[in-house]
């Protein structure tokens, strides 16, 4: 029971400092970079901006009143605990932008867009990855999409930010929206790229009539973890080949795949590849083993 206290604690104290981090960043962001230039955002955050610009609302209190609603519903549908480390996080933003004074870093307008858009981008994911919002833009997204079905969190979050650009380029003019879309752009990359990382996974499925010593260079010289499973071939060029077939499937991250693809390549250089990008996996072997 002391090891399990002691690792929630850590957990805790670890997701604090990751959203602690996060609203530096986001705050470094706004205030070194994007506000004083009028280039917004997108989703809540953009929203809040815009208001900022054209009625002068401060965005300490527009980026925390537009954010309570998307907080309720993120408390009714993804729990308590999801619900208070959000509110903390942006109540947490709002009293820093209020109180803390961040100095102009450049009035270059690309490096403002750019890195304002980059800091903004590292501040969500870090809050992300301790387990709260700094935007609840991804949680009406996702409950969106939940319920419509066929329409994906993606989908939802672009025509929003379309929406919200659009309104941009009408009150701030065209300049301002442009280098707003750049900001946008900096800062999904860095959300992409903090969340899922260099070892992005992407999921390789080899069929081949060498599938067996395929398996065994994969297993053996690769130390990577493989799953066979039995297909039929079917219409070819050779007519309609009714055998069976062992299919591998593996894992690995996109560093890894042009080596995985050259051996597959080397044994049959007929061999069908299909590579698809995974997003997230657990459990399985996907680290290399120390191989001897």
């Amino acid at each position: 029971m002391k090891k399990k206290s002691t690792l929630t604690t850590r957990t805790i104290f670890s997701n604090s400092i990751q959203i602690v981090l996060g609203i530096l960043s986001a705050l470094f962001g706004l205030k070194g970079f994007l506000l004083s230039s009028h280039f917004i955002d997108g989703g809540v955050t953009g929203v809040s901006m815009l208001l900022s610009t054209i009625f002068n609302i401060p965005i300490s209190i527009s980026i925390f009143v537009i954010n309570v609603p998307f907080l309720w519903l993120g408390y009714n549908k993804l729990g308590t605990l999801f619900a208070i480390k959000s509110f903390s996080a942006i109540a947490g933003l709002a009293l820093a932008l209020a109180f803390i004074n961040v100095p102009d870093v450049t009035s270059d307008k690309l490096l403002t867009a750019v890195f304002g858009g980059i800091f903004i981008g590292v501040g969500i994911a870090l809050a992300i990855r301790g387990g709260a919002v700094l935007d609840g833009t991804e949680i009406a997204a996702l409950l969106v999409s939940k319920k419509a079905q066929i329409v994906k969190v993606s989908d939802v979050i672009l025509m929003l930010n379309v929406l919200i650009f659009g309104t941009a380029a009408f009150f701030l003019g065209i300049e301002r929206a442009l280098y707003s879309v750049l900001t946008y752009l900096a800062a999904s990359k860095m959300i992409d790229f903090i969340l899922n990382g260099i070892e992005q996974y992407t999921g390789i499925t080899v069929i081949s009539t060498k599938s067996e010593l395929i398996r065994r260079i994969i297993t053996h010289q690769l130390g990577r973890g493989v799953t066979i499973y039995q297909g039929k071939s079917g219409y070819g060029k050779d007519g309609e080949i009714n055998d069976t077939r062992d299919i591998v499937f593996t894992v690995a991250t996109r560093l890894e795949v042009p080596s995985i693809r050259q051996v597959i390549l080397e044994v049959d250089p007929k061999a069908f590849i299909v590579l698809q990008s995974i997003e997230d996996t657990t459990g399985g072997l996907l680290k290399r083993k120390g191989l001897h």
